[in-house]
């Protein structure tokens, strides 16, 4: 039984006119985490964020999906290096 705090592909595909396809694209890649419960997929609402990202990249930008996985990995680096920037610039503070 899936949880409340997860949505449904079927809905997310209508809202953001999609193919189911993709969203299987993006989970063969490992860009997504899906969740499968009596024939129906469903999106954990955490990733909603990464995955409006995602939309935006392949539909705005006309982004491939292996261009989405690294410019991914490039966001993911950069916010690291931005929590161990404050995380020195608060060491040298104190």
């Amino acid at each position: 039984m899936i949880k409340e705090n997860y949505i449904l592909i079927d809905i997310l595909c209508k809202h953001y006119e999609l193919e189911t396809t993709f969203f299987n694209q993006l989970h063969e890649a490992g860009l997504l985490e899906l969740y499968f419960d009596n024939q129906k997929i469903y999106l954990e609402d955490t990733n909603l964020g990464k995955f409006e990202t995602i939309v935006h990249l392949h539909h705005d930008l006309q982004i491939n999906i292996e261009g989405i996985d690294v410019i991914l990995n490039l966001l993911q680096k950069i916010d690291y290096i931005q929590q161990e920037l404050i995380h020195l610039n608060n060491k040298v503070i104190e």
